[in-house]
C-alpha cells in the first residue's frame, strides 16, 4: 500500500474515532455526576517552585531537544499524549515526512506577509523543515487550547494544501479540544481569544453529532482558503 493510501485511511479512521469516542463520551457523561474541576494545567505544573517540577522539566527539554524550550508548549505537547492528538505530537517529535522534529515558537506572524497577521499559527516548511509559528498574542494561551491547535498545525506536513486537508485538520482540533474540556470544563466558559476559537469549533463539532458536517462548510466558506484545491497528497478522500 503506497504512503497516500496509507496516509488516507489513517486519518479517516482518526476522525471516524474521534466521532465515535466523543459520542460515547457525551452520553456517559448525561449518566454521570457533574466531573471534578481539573487543578493545573499538568500535575507538573502544580508544584512549579519544587526540586520535583525542575528535575522534570530538565528531562522534557531533554525530550522536546529540537522542537521547543518554551513551557508552556512543552505542557500542550505532555496534554496531547493519550489523545486524539498523539499522532500529532509523534509528528511534531520526528515522526513526519522530513523525519526531523517540527521547530515550534511564537511569533509576529505578519513578518511573513500582512496577510498572516490574523492567524491563530502558521505551518512553515525551510531548509527540508518544518517549522509550526504560533501567534504572539497566544504566549498567555492555556496549555490545552495550544495542544488542539498543535493537534491541527501538525498534520500540515508539506506545501501542499487542500479544502480536504483543513477539514481533517480543524475537526482534529475540535475532537481533541473536546476530549480536553471534558477532562477541564473550567475551560468551556474561559474568554482567552484561543479558547473562544476552540469553543467554537466544539460547537460546531457537536451540533453536526460529532462529525464534520459544519467544521466542513467553515472551511469551504473560509475567505482565507479562498483558491485551494479540493484534495492534496493525502486528502484525496472528497467524501469527508
Amino acid at each position: 500500500m503506497d504512503r497516500i493510501l496509507k496516509k488516507s485511511l489513517f486519518f479517516t479512521l482518526v476522525i471516524a474515532l474521534a466521532m465515535q469516542t466523543c459520542v460515547l463520551a457525551a452520553e456517559e457523561q448525561k449518566k454521570q455526576l457533574p466531573p471534578v474541576k481539573y487543578e493545573g494545567l499538568t500535575k507538573y505544573e502544580q508544584t512549579q517552585d519544587s526540586p520535583e517540577y525542575e528535575e522534570r522539566m530538565k528531562e522534557l527539554r531533554k525530550e522536546y531537544k529540537g522542537v521547543t524550550k518554551d513551557v508552556r508548549v512543552i505542557n500542550a505537547l505532555e496534554l496531547m499524549k493519550g489523545t486524539l492528538g498523539e499522532f500529532s505530537r509523534n509528528a511534531i517529535i520526528g515522526k513526519n515526512l522530513t523525519e526531523k522534529p517540527i521547530g515550534i515558537e511564537f511569533t509576529d506572524l505578519s513578518n511573513f506577509g500582512p496577510a498572516y497577521r490574523s492567524f491563530d499559527a502558521l505551518g512553515w516548511k525551510k531548509n527540508k523543515r518544518l517549522y509550526i509559528y504560533l501567534n504572539q498574542k497566544h504566549k498567555d494561551a492555556p496549555a490545552p487550547a495550544l495542544a488542539a491547535l498543535l493537534s491541527h498545525e501538525a498534520l500540515h506536513q508539506d506545501e501542499f494544501n487542500s479544502l480536504n486537508e483543513e477539514t481533517y485538520a480543524w475537526t482534529l482540533e475540535a475532537a481533541v479540544w473536546t476530549q480536553l474540556t471534558e477532562k477541564m470544563p473550567e475551560y468551556n466558559n474561559n474568554m482567552h481569544p484561543l479558547c473562544v476559537r476552540e469553543n467554537t469549533l466544539k460547537k460546531l463539532f457537536i451540533k453536526g453529532n460529532y462529525t464534520n458536517r459544519y467544521i466542513k462548510k467553515t472551511v469551504h466558506s473560509n475567505p482565507g482558503y479562498a483558491g485551494l484545491p479540493s484534495r492534496s497528497p493525502g486528502f484525496e478522500n472528497d467524501d469527508l
